[in-house]
């Protein structure tokens, strides 16, 4: 099986699907603990006095938040995992794969830089793709990563004449929600194929 991640701050829609593309579990996940600030970079430590509830950060004050935050959404996508893991034990086949959301390659890794534009406004965000990414291979799954602009029509290209039926059918059989986030990360277990 394959899991595919379409995430936001804080959250994601997981879709998991068998190697024929059935969509066997769709849920939301969170990806941090409540009470966590879910963007600390673009919120906390961004050039925008909009964001920020008092006075900016410090680099050094900057990096320690980012550290609790990030150590906090390790933990809660782990648990995350182990359940999508659990569900995975009650299934024929093992879960082989999770796909996220590509990110930038040398995006810079310091606070100093991430904090400046244009860095801060995808800094958290990529915080948790890679995050996602370092649980998944801890657990021995392979990483894939996809374009989130072009994942579904790379999918609809593999599937040829069942593209509708495989990305949409899904809402018919399963019930609401069945939204863009299910489509794109159904979409991207296709793709890792």
């Amino acid at each position: 099986m394959r899991i595919g991640i379409a995430h936001h701050l804080g959250w994601a829609a997981a879709v998991t699907a068998t190697a024929g593309y059935e969509v066997v579990d769709r849920r939301r996940i969170e990806l941090i603990e409540p009470g966590v600030p879910n963007a600390p970079v673009h919120h906390e430590g961004g050039p925008y006095a909009m964001h920020r509830a008092a006075a900016p950060l410090t680099d050094d004050e900057l990096a320690a938040l980012v550290a609790a935050v990030r150590a906090s959404v390790r933990r809660s996508t782990a648990m995350a995992l182990d359940g999508l893991a659990q569900l995975a034990s009650a299934c024929p086949e093992p879960i082989v794969s999770l796909s996220v959301r590509a990110w930038p390659a040398g995006f810079p890794d310091d606070i100093a830089t991430q904090r400046r534009v244009p860095f801060e406004s995808r800094a958290d965000s990529i915080m948790y793709c890679q995050v996602l990414a370092e649980i998944a291979g801890e657990r021995g799954w392979q990483v894939h990563l996809y374009e989130a602009k072009r994942v579904e029509q790379q999918a609809c290209v593999l599937l040829g004449v069942r593209a509708e039926e495989v990305l949409r059918a899904p809402r018919a059989r399963l019930g609401s929600p069945w939204t863009s986030d299910h489509r794109q990360a159904l979409a991207a277990t296709i793709v890792a194929t």
